[in-house]
C-alpha cells in the first residue's frame, strides 16, 4: 500500500508538470497563425491515435458496461470544456497568468468532496493549501501588474471547476480499466468535441503550416494530453482526488519557470519565495498521505 501511495505521489507531480507545458506549445502554435478549435483539434485527435496504436500492441479490448460508458462520456464533456476555456483564456491574458489563476481547482476539488462527499479535511490539507496559494498569490503579483480581462478570468475558473470536477470523477467513478482505456474514449470525445464546437463557431480546422507547427501539435498531444492524462488517473486512483490537485501547484510554477527559460521573463523575489511556498505544500502533503498509511 505505501509503494502505491509513493507511485500516486509521483504519477501526481509529474502530471502537474506536464500538464503545465500547455502554454508553451499553445503560444507557439496561436503565433503561427492557428485557432484554438484546430490547436485542441490536432492535439487530441493525435493523442488519440497514439492510444489507439498503444491499445492494439497490447491488445486491449474495447468493450465497456453501460455503467462505465456514462462515466467516460462524463469525463469527456469534462475535459472538452477544462481544455477548450483554458486555452480561450490565453487569448485575454498572460498564459502565465492563466495558469496561476487556473490552481484554483485545488480549493474547488477540496470544498465538493467535504460538502458533497464527506471526506474529511485534514490539518496537513489545510496547510497544504494555504501555503500553495499564497505561493500562487505570489507567482501572481510576479506575473502581471494590470487589471485582468473579466472574461478570461471567467474562463480559467470555468476550466478550473471543470477540472477538479474531472479528477473526483476519476477517483469516485472507480472504473476497472487501464489508464490507456480510459484515456483513449476521453481523447475521442474531445476530438469529436473540436469538430462539434468548430461547427457551431463556424471556424475552419487548419492543417499545421510548417515542421515547427507540427512539432508543436506533436508536443501537446504527447506531453500534456497523453503523459499528464495517463499519469493523473494513477495519481487520482492511488492517492485520492484532493491530494492529486494539491500536487498540481506544480503546473503554474512550471508555467514560470517555461516563462524564465523560453521568454526570458525576469526572476524576482516574489517568484522565489512563491515556488519555496509551492514546493513545501507538494513535500506536505506528500508526506501527510505517507504517514497516514
Amino acid at each position: 500500500m505505501r509503494d502505491r501511495k509513493l507511485i500516486g505521489t509521483l504519477a501526481g507531480i509529474a502530471a502537474a508538470v506536464c500538464y503545465g507545458t500547455n502554454p508553451l506549445g499553445a503560444l507557439k502554435l496561436y503565433a503561427e497563425g492557428m485557432q484554438t478549435n484546430s490547436v485542441l483539434f490536432y492535439r487530441f485527435g493525435l493523442a488519440w491515435v497514439i492510444i489507439a496504436v498503444v491499445m492494439f500492441f497490447r491488445k486491449e479490448s474495447l468493450k465497456v458496461t453501460r455503467q462505465e460508458f456514462t462515466a467516460l462520456t462524463g469525463l469527456g464533456l469534462l475535459f472538452i470544456v477544462s481544455s477548450l476555456t483554458l486555452y480561450l483564456s490565453f487569448h485575454y491574458m498572460a498564459a502565465g497568468v492563466a495558469s496561476t489563476i487556473l490552481f484554483t481547482y485545488p480549493v474547488m476539488t477540496a470544498v465538493i468532496m467535504a460538502v458533497f462527499f464527506r471526506e474529511r479535511i485534514t490539518w496537513t490539507t489545510v496547510v497544504s493549501l494555504a501555503l500553495s496559494g499564497a505561493g500562487v498569490v505570489l507567482l501572481y503579483w510576479s506575473d502581471s501588474a494590470g487589471t485582468l480581462s473579466t472574461i478570461g478570468v471567467i474562463l480559467v475558473l470555468a476550466s478550473a471547476l471543470s477540472y477538479a470536477l474531472y479528477i473526483i470523477l476519476v477517483n469516485r467513478s472507480n472504473l476497472q480499466m487501464s489508464s490507456f482505456k480510459i484515456n483513449f474514449y476521453v481523447l475521442l470525445y474531445c476530438t469529436l468535441g473540436m469538430v462539434v464546437y468548430s461547427l457551431i463557431a463556424g471556424l475552419p480546422l487548419t492543417l499545421p503550416q510548417n515542421a515547427t507547427s507540427w512539432f508543436y501539435v506533436g508536443w501537446l498531444a504527447v506531453v500534456p494530453a497523453i503523459f499528464a492524462l495517463v499519469l493523473m488517473v494513477y495519481a487520482a486512483k492511488y492517492v485520492g482526488s484532493t491530494a492529486t490537485a494539491i500536487l498540481g501547484a506544480l503546473e503554474p510554477l512550471t508555467a514560470v519557470l517555461i516563462g524564465i527559460f523560453v521568454f526570458s521573463e525576469p526572476f524576482t523575489l516574489n517568484l522565489a519565495i512563491g515556488i519555496a511556498l509551492i514546493l513545501g505544500a507538494v513535500i506536505i502533503i506528500a508526506k501527510g498521505k505517507g504517514a497516514r498509511e
